[in-house]
C-alpha cells in the first residue's frame, strides 16, 4: 500500500462532525490533541446525543449521560465547543434536513478544515458500517458545498448565516481509503483518556474489544504506523477544495 502523506497544517479552525458521542474518540482524538496543542481551534458537532447507544438505558436516561461524557472527552484533547443537533440516534436520514443543519453549522463556525467519519459501506479490514455513519459522512461532504452557495438554503442567509466558502480540506477518519496521517505518538495517553471519558458507554459494551480503550486505540494507531514511518498515527482520507 502507498505511504501516508503528512496532513496539511495551513489552517486555523476545524469543525469535527460525527454521528454519535464517542465516534471522534475512536481514531481522531489523538490528532485533535496534536492540533489543539499547536494552537488550532477545533470544535465538535454531534448529529445525535447517542441516546440509543446503551442497551441497558432508556433513551431519555441515556442522552444526558452521553452528552456529558462527550463534553468530558472533548475537554481531554483541548476542545471546549461541543454542539448537538438532536437528530434521532440510529435513524439519521440523509436528506435536505440534515444537509441544511450541517450547512448552517459550517456557516456559523466558518472552518477551513472539516473532519468527519467513514461514510463508506465498510470499515478497513471488513465489517459493515452503520447507516448513521454513512448518512452523516456523505451529508457532511455535500453540506460543505451547500454552505458556500447562497442559492441553496437561502433561508440561512435570511437568518444571518452568510455563505461560507472557506473550507479548504475535508478529512475522513476511519476510511478504508486513507491518504494522510498525523503522528499521535505524543498524544496517545490523551486520546485514551478522551475515550475513557465515555465511561457508561464503554461499560455498556461489556467484553467487546472496543471497550478496552487503550488496547483498541493502540491497535488502530499501530495498524497505520507501517505506512507512516513506523510512527503511531491517526489516518485520514483527505479531500481538497
Amino acid at each position: 500500500m502507498d505511504q501516508l502523506e503528512t496532513m496539511p497544517e495551513d489552517w486555523t479552525r476545524a469543525l469535527a462532525i460525527a454521528a454519535h458521542p464517542d465516534d471522534l474518540e475512536y481514531g481522531a482524538a489523538g490528532a485533535v490533541a496534536v492540533w489543539t496543542d499547536a494552537g488550532k481551534d477545533v470544535r465538535y458537532l454531534l448529529v445525535t446525543r447517542g441516546e440509543a447507544g446503551i442497551d441497558s438505558m432508556s433513551p431519555a436516561e441515556c442522552a444526558p449521560i452521553r452528552e456529558a461524557e462527550q463534553r468530558a472527552g472533548a475537554a481531554e484533547v483541548g476542545v471546549s465547543v461541543v454542539e448537538f443537533l438532536d437528530h434521532p440516534d440510529g435513524m439519521i436520514e440523509y436528506g435536505l434536513g440534515l444537509r441544511r443543519d450541517l450547512a448552517a453549522a459550517i456557516r456559523r463556525h466558518q472552518p477551513e478544515f472539516v473532519l468527519t467519519g467513514n461514510f463508506q459501506d465498510s470499515w478497513p479490514g471488513g465489517g459493515w458500517n452503520s447507516p448513521d455513519h454513512r448518512n452523516t459522512g456523505r451529508a457532511v461532504l455535500d453540506a460543505v458545498g451547500d454552505a458556500g452557495n447562497r442559492w441553496i438554503f437561502p433561508e440561512l442567509a435570511e437568518q444571518g448565516l452568510a455563505p461560507w466558502n472557506g473550507v479548504r480540506y475535508i478529512a475522513v477518519v476511519g476510511s478504508p481509503s486513507a491518504t494522510h496521517a498525523v503522528d499521535i505518538s505524543s498524544t496517545m495517553d490523551r486520546a485514551v483518556a478522551s475515550l475513557e471519558a465515555h465511561k457508561a458507554y464503554l461499560e455498556g459494551l461489556g467484553d467487546h474489544p472496543m471497550a478496552t480503550a487503550r488496547e483498541f486505540l493502540e491497535w488502530i494507531a499501530d495498524l497505520n504506523s507501517s505506512r507512516f514511518g513506523d510512527r503511531r498515527a491517526a489516518a485520514f482520507e483527505l479531500f481538497r477544495r
